[in-house]
């Protein structure tokens, strides 16, 4: 029964954020001369980094401009890290690197998760 609830709770989730994903501006339209868009993630939970840096590389020409980066603890509820503000911010303002630094605010068990998301996004520019 357990495992079902969560399984319908993931669903449910999922569901929400491709909604949210469909009704959302495209990128291109947000930022024209955008051109390439890359994030260099790193997550930690206090002194201690807990994952592996990876990439995510964003397709300029059909991604929506909504950036949500969900947390990595399995265990954490109604977690994850709400960048657009930040990345359209630094986009907008034609920066081609800058970095974004956020803490989880769910919560694991009855604990609040905590957990550190370190993000250095990478955008280049068309000539306009």
């Amino acid at each position: 029964m357990m495992g079902t609830r969560r399984k319908s709770e993931a669903v449910a989730r999922f569901e929400e954020r491709r909604r949210r994903e469909r009704e959302a501006p495209r990128l291109r339209e947000r930022v024209p001369n955008l051109a390439s868009l890359r994030f260099d993630i790193v997550e930690a939970h206090g002194a201690t980094q807990s994952e592996p840096k990876h990439a995510r590389i964003i397709m300029v020409d059909t991604s929506p401009a909504l950036f949500t980066l969900s947390c990595a603890d399995r265990s954490c509820r109604d977690g994850g890290h709400e960048i657009t503000t930040a990345v359209m911010r630094g986009l907008l303002d034609g920066h081609g690197h800058f970095t974004i630094d956020q803490r989880c605010e769910g919560t694991v068990g009855s604990a609040a998760c905590g957990r550190d998301m370190h993000v250095e996004v990478t955008a280049t520019f068309r000539e306009p």
